[in-house]
């Protein structure tokens, strides 16, 4: 009977060690926790924390810069053909300004040099969207560096967390304890983990907005080549 008792007891301890390990941390707790194991990490967790802003500032950027300048009407060239067509050259220009975006700012270009030589209609127009295509992609190079850098940083901590930890044990002679090299292991792995995901973010946002650009450039050279041949086969002035 008391044996029974003993094991009763012993088992009521366990559910309720394990119910207090279960219960749900705190919001403040976890918020402390977080901070506490950003700060073991070191001066350079806070270099990676700027990049991870600036890469997420230049993500949320240029989404907004590219969602607004591909949005192009289907019918937008088709306007265009039908204007060129009647001779309404000067309509033709109020719809191009009418859309801000690449492809209405190349063709009013081109309509304001229409009388001129093709090659100048032409080459007025490229000159145009080469201006648009580095205004697109103003940023990404700075992205790439990011996700180049941002692992290479980590790596950093890494080696001085190792440094600091072997520094500690040098100094400590025969009595080493474990906690001498905690200090340079968190630096270590925290710094890792910051820079692989500052890199990641960079990396894939970088990829996607690149896709976004060319996504677009194949659009306004579509829309170039077909202001071109209305030009060359369907001229009109007003």
């Amino acid at each position: 009977m008391l044996f029974y008792l003993l094991q009763t007891d012993t088992l009521v301890q366990a559910a309720e060690n394990l119910a207090e390990a279960a219960a749900p941390i705190q919001p403040t707790e976890m918020n402390e926790s977080l901070f506490s194991m950003f700060k073991m990490g070191g001066p350079l967790m806070w270099v990676l924390l700027a990049l991870s802003i600036l890469a997420i500032y230049i993500i949320g950027r240029k989404w907004w810069v590219l969602s607004h300048a591909s949005k192009i009407d289907p019918n937008f060239m088709n306007d265009i053909r039908d204007y060129m067509n009647e001779g309404k050259t000067k309509s033709a220009v109020t719809l191009c300004r009418k859309y801000d975006n690449p492809v209405a700012r190349m063709i009013e270009t081109g309509i304001h040099r229409l009388g001129r030589p093709m090659t100048d209609i032409q080459s007025a127009i490229e000159n145009i969207g080469n201006v648009e295509v580095a205004r697109l992609e103003k940023g990404l190079p700075v992205l790439a560096t990011i996700a180049g850098g941002a692992p290479m940083i980590g790596f950093l901590g890494t080696v001085m967390g190792m440094v600091q930890a072997f520094f500690n044990m040098s100094k400590a002679g025969n009595n080493i304890d474990i906690t001498l090299l905690s200090g340079g292991i968190y630096t270590a792995m925290l710094t890792t983990v910051g820079g692989l995901i500052v890199g990641i973010i960079a990396y894939f946002g970088y990829n996607w907005l690149t896709s976004k650009v060319s996504d677009l450039v194949y659009k306004m050279e579509s829309s170039t080549m077909e202001f071109i041949d209305i030009v060359l086969h369907e001229p009109g002035e007003e």
